[in-house]
């Protein structure tokens, strides 16, 4: 797998992948993904991609994209779901179903922080759902829970 860091061109993919992040169990329906990203909370994640504290890497196999982790800031006013603070991205993840649990989603995760790092972030957050097994991953690179909000965990780790 290429990785190479998001763009604005890849802003409508990056709509696909906040789909399948929001939809991550298999066990659930598949509503119409206008339906899903016009919720006004998942607005907040795609609306305006491209503004200042938005970045992330996409992963490529033979020049198709199949999966992204990306970060974006949220305000007080207006947070994501595992919102730590203003200072603090949170980090969304997703890899297209045909290529999941073949390790391109740690890989991913790996490359983002990486790449948060050299962007000069301190930490990054993200929200997971309890019993979501993705937990482990992040739990594997470094990420600890801080809250726990219904079923959901917020967890952070420094870049």
């Amino acid at each position: 797998m290429n990785i190479r860091p998001v763009t604005n061109e890849d802003a409508e993919f990056l709509k696909k992948m906040l789909y399948e992040a929001a939809r991550w169990n298999p066990d659930w329906p598949r509503e119409p993904i206008d339906d899903v990203l016009g919720e006004p909370i998942l607005r907040r994640y795609h609306q305006g991609w491209g503004r200042e504290g938005d970045g992330g890497v996409i992963g490529e196999i033979e020049g198709e994209r199949v999966g992204a982790a990306w970060w974006r800031l949220f305000s007080t006013e207006e947070p994501g779901y595992g919102f730590v603070d203003e200072k603090t991205p949170e980090l969304s993840i997703a890899v297209v179903p045909l290529h999941r649990r073949k390790g391109l989603g740690e890989t991913l995760l790996r490359a983002a922080l990486l790449e948060a790092r050299e962007a000069g972030l301190q930490t990054i957050s993200l929200s997971v759902a309890a019993h979501n097994r993705s937990r482990m991953m992040y739990q594997r690179v470094g990420f600890e829970k801080v809250e726990e909000r219904g079923d959901s965990w917020t967890m952070i780790t420094h870049v």
